[in-house]
């Protein structure tokens, strides 16, 4: 008797995970709800019989962790899809939990399931690590927003001599006559913002801790202009490197590169792609910045693109192309992240 290969998909929540499989005809094994525990899922799919041709998981908060548990023991292939690709690859508007996790079963059975990298535990942790210092980062950013507020409703001018923010200015706004209950809000404030830079000192020095011994960290900072904080982002959101067959796809995936809005014979760009991930763009976008100030080759681009484009679209355009030169530099020599 031959074995009958199965696909599995997997709708996956906090307490419960919709176990469905489907023979290779798209015939329905079994179609239920079971606890959130890699051995339930074990257990009704093998109840099933067949071969474990592939599983999969809709990418989303506590998935990763789940297939890599799944995968250590059992060893089946696990892939994580991608859910607004999923979603429109569906043929109707009804969502139910049976429907999503025959959807994923099916897709994989048909080969047509958007797949999404499964990072690894350490790029995972290390993800968790850059989105909280995104958290401080905002929290700061809303401080100084607030404290600035407060100053136009008492109607204050800068009279420190020196620029917003700077040493100066911080010492002349903790003396400046304001009124009653804004002296309190403010100094409440002020505590906030201190508390908050120290905060943001400890989680990049806990970065640089993380990634001590990181290859891949360590050749990133090799290049001009990139510190810590750049090279640890990118280090967790773009994990490895060779993982992406061309310079190109890399470039697209961190949304630096320009989309196309050709029709016929009218040829135009309509700015960035919409995607990529929302801490790394803007950081890949203010290292094109300074790259022309420490760099001949990106100034004499920069000068050149300056003639007939804006600032902002000549640093998109550097970002891109020094993504594309980064990518060859960085997959020459096998990195083994750590």
């Amino acid at each position: 008797m031959s074995i009958v290969p199965v696909y599995v998909g997997l709708d996956y929540h906090e307490d419960t995970i919709r176990v469905c499989v489907l023979d290779e005809a798209g015939g329905e094994l079994v179609n239920r709800n079971v606890a959130n525990s890699t051995s339930a899922v074990v257990d009704l799919v093998r109840q099933q019989g067949g071969l474990v041709r592939e599983v999969a998981i809709e990418a989303c908060c506590g998935a990763a962790d789940f297939a890599t548990q799944l995968i250590e023991v059992t060893e089946w292939r696990v892939r994580m899809a991608h859910p607004s690709a999923v979603n429109r690859l569906k043929q109707g508007p009804d969502k139910t939990d049976r429907k999503d996790a025959w959807h994923l079963a099916n897709l994989l059975r048909v080969g047509y399931l958007p797949e999404v990298w499964l990072a690894d535990a350490t790029t995972r942790q290390l993800r968790r690590l850059v989105r909280f210092r995104q958290g401080l980062v905002d929290h700061k950013k809303d401080i100084k927003l607030r404290i600035g507020a407060l100053l136009r409703e008492e109607r204050i001018i800068n009279a420190s001599g020196g620029n917003t923010w700077t040493k100066p200015w911080m010492a002349w706004l903790r003396l400046v006559e304001v009124g009653e209950q804004t002296r309190w809000v403010l100094d409440q404030e002020l505590r906030r913002l201190e508390q908050a830079e120290k905060d943001l000192a400890d989680v990049e020095k806990r970065m640089e801790l993380a990634t001590q011994g990181d290859a891949v960290v360590a050749k990133l900072k090799e290049q001009s202009g990139i510190g810590t904080v750049t090279a640890v982002t990118m280090r967790a959101v773009i994990g490895r490197f060779e993982r992406f067959k061309t310079g190109k796809q890399l470039s697209s995936y961190c949304g630096v590169t320009p989309c196309n809005s050709s029709s016929g014979k009218r040829q135009a760009d309509a700015g960035l792609i919409e995607s990529g991930n929302d801490i790394l763009r803007p950081m890949l976008i203010q290292l094109a910045k300074r790259l022309p100030r420490h760099e001949p080759r990106w100034k004499e681009l920069h000068t050149q693109l300056r003639k007939t484009k804006g600032p902002n679209v000549a640093s998109a355009a550097i970002a891109n192309r020094w993504l594309r030169r980064l990518y060859h530099e960085m997959v020459s020599k096998p990195q083994q992240a750590s």
